[in-house]
């Protein structure tokens, strides 16, 4: 969610100048040819494949899954499944960025295309403007067919004035698509948090995104589709062709090529300003829009497709648990509503059940009677014995999720939160959420950890956030996990936000494993111990405790924070309610 936070920001202070203005419309009587996913996957080189290591691992479950930690193994995988599929391929996503990373896996779908692989791409509208508008070219390839969902009216020139466009329709800008799901065959996927860009795989410039996300094979992946296509089939998914015309996406890439020769152009200029024998301009911040560099690039390209052969599958019973597309409403006009509901899958368990099936199917049914996908997990965290283990980059607890938390917490479970800090907060906004609960939280014994932003390769929760580009140092969270009693593991596309639980729809994996819980229970606590601040009360006073062994000292203020931001957040954080954040 990051850039929105900005955008909305932004968007505020003109939004006089905004009701003086026109809107533009959607078009009407937009045709949507319906298509579903593939009905069985039998016959394709990736449903053999993942029989094949079921078998050999003799496992007693249908569906298998990996833990995707850093960004190769997160790249990797999107690589082997563009590179396997023979029959579709379906991608959702809030962002889709139009970089180095996503260059060269756009590149592998348009060739799986062109080899006769029927290819679905379906983007939240949000962020397709400027650069990233040209990730929308792909609509014009054949057998690429591009959806946009919950489309905001106007020329794609740039997100602000799209977004200044529609300010009379508050809700159209505000409820976003956040699932993110990449399909192969209708037999291996990957769903979590990440986006498609380089700062989600280790390689922008600026600062990098610490992700998770899971591999899943087999059955589950189906309950995969079947969300996919709800989606899909949706009136409110726009066929890229119904909003933007050929000449406008023209437009838009000489407007970038004439943006990167400027951008060349000073570079040059730079480097012969430099003194006699130093060979490169010192380093500065990216421009925003600016094109991938060619170590971007090669970065990239360096990049392996994962062996699926050879990938540690942990076969388990899951389930699925995703937002119905009618929790952001339809284009009815003024008295438009929403339409709540969450889609539950029965437990992926096999053929032959038992007491681990059993208890996910338990949970299933509580998260069945919940509206959004953020509310089926309070359910489970109502169930919570003994532990749990939370990651989520933007946390603003409303009072239900308090209550779940100091109901919790009087069953004797702890509680232990990974959240950013305000440094390594990429919206510093969502951080005035967190912060006006922190002492209540703390009160009640959740134990809060903040991530430090500057790291210079230190271990983090599923590894570093880069791999060695000029921007690694700078981590900042945006994993969303769960693990609860070391046995339950969520991996999704939910914070545990206001945002998530009430506006934007979110997707998720619950995975009855307690060999996958062990093993993100050992990173997460890792990266709380080396990686974050502990944030304490001390004398009704707020105390950060530093990393172990990190040579830095404990504070009573937010850690490498400046002064201005500080004040700016204390000044006008009050100003903005939670469910904005």
């Amino acid at each position: 969610m990051s850039s929105f936070y900005a955008l909305f920001g932004r968007s505020v202070a003109l939004l006089a100048i905004v009701l003086q203005g026109a809107c533009a419309q959607l078009p009407e009587h937009v045709d949507r040819p319906v298509s579903a996913a593939l009905p069985a996957p039998n016959g394709t080189a990736l449903e053999a494949l993942v029989q094949q290591r079921r078998k050999a691992d003799s496992a007693r479950f249908d569906s298998g899954f990996v833990l995707l930690g850093g960004p190769p193994a997160a790249y990797g995988s999107r690589l082997a499944l563009i590179e396997g599929a023979q029959k579709t391929l379906d991608l959702q996503y809030y962002a889709i960025h139009a970089d180095a990373s996503t260059g060269r896996l756009l590149r592998g779908v348009r060739a799986a295309a062109g080899r006769g692989v029927r290819v679905r791409i379906l983007i939240d509208d949000l962020h397709s403007t400027g650069r990233d508008a040209l990730v929308l070219g792909l609509a014009f390839v054949p057998n690429i067919e591009m959806r946009l969902f919950n489309p905001l009216a106007g020329a794609r020139g740039s997100s602000l004035a799209r977004m200044f466009n529609s300010i009379g329709d508050a809700s159209r800008i505000q409820q976003r698509m956040h699932n993110k799901l990449f399909l192969a065959d209708n037999v291996l996927g990957v769903t979590g948090g990440r986006n498609l860009g380089d700062a989600y795989f280790g390689n922008a410039l600026k600062g990098n995104f610490i992700d998770v996300d899971i591999l899943a094979a087999g059955p589950i992946v189906q309950d995969l589709s079947r969300s996919f296509d709800s989606y899909w089939n949706n009136e409110r998914a726009y066929p890229v062709q119904s909003l933007v015309k050929r000449e406008e996406l023209k437009a838009i890439r000489e407007r970038a090529e004439e943006a990167d020769r400027e951008l060349a152009d000073e570079s040059a200029r730079a480097l012969n300003a430099q003194p006699e024998g130093q060979t490169a301009p010192p380093e500065s911040e990216p421009r925003p829009g600016a094109p991938p560099t060619p170590a971007q690039r090669a970065r990239a390209w360096d990049e392996k497709p994962l062996d699926l052969r050879t990938a540690a599958f942990v076969w388990a019973p899951a389930v699925m648990l995703a937002d119905e597309p009618g929790k952001i409403p339809a284009d009815k006009g003024a008295n438009q509503t929403k339409e709540p509901g969450l889609v539950v899958s029965q437990p992926r368990d096999g053929a032959s059940p038992s007491r681990r099936a059993a208890s996910l199917q338990t949970a299933s049914d509580l998260a069945a009677g919940s509206d959004t996908v953020v509310e089926g997990l309070l359910q489970l965290i109502g169930q919570a014995r003994s532990d749990l283990l939370i990651i989520s980059p933007y946390f603003v607890p409303g009072a239900d999720m308090k209550q779940a938390f100091a109901s919790a917490r009087g069953r004797g479970v702890r509680i232990r939160v990974l959240t950013n800090s305000l440094a390594s907060n990429d919206a510093p906004v969502a951080h005035v959420g967190y912060s006006r609960h922190r002492e209540d939280l703390l009160k009640m014994g959740v134990e809060l950890y903040e991530l430090r932003s500057e790291q210079a390769g230190v271990g983090n929760a599923f590894g570093s956030s880069g791999n060695g580009s000029a921007g690694a140092s700078r981590s900042m969270l945006h994993s969303k996990v769960l693990v609860m009693d070391g046995r339950l593991l969520v991996v999704g596309s939910m914070n545990l936000d206001l945002r998530s639980q009430l506006q934007n729809t979110e997707i998720a994996l619950l995975v009855r494993s307690a060999e996958l819980s062990r093993s993100a229970s050992e990173q997460i606590e890792r990266g709380m111990r080396e990686g974050s601040w502990r944030v304490e009360l001390n004398d009704g006073s707020l105390v950060w405790r530093a990393p172990e062994g990190s040579g830095l000292k404990d504070t009573s203020t937010e850690p490498d924070a400046s002064l201005t931001l500080r004040l700016m957040l204390k000044l006008f954080g009050p100003l903005a309610p939670d469910q904005l954040l």
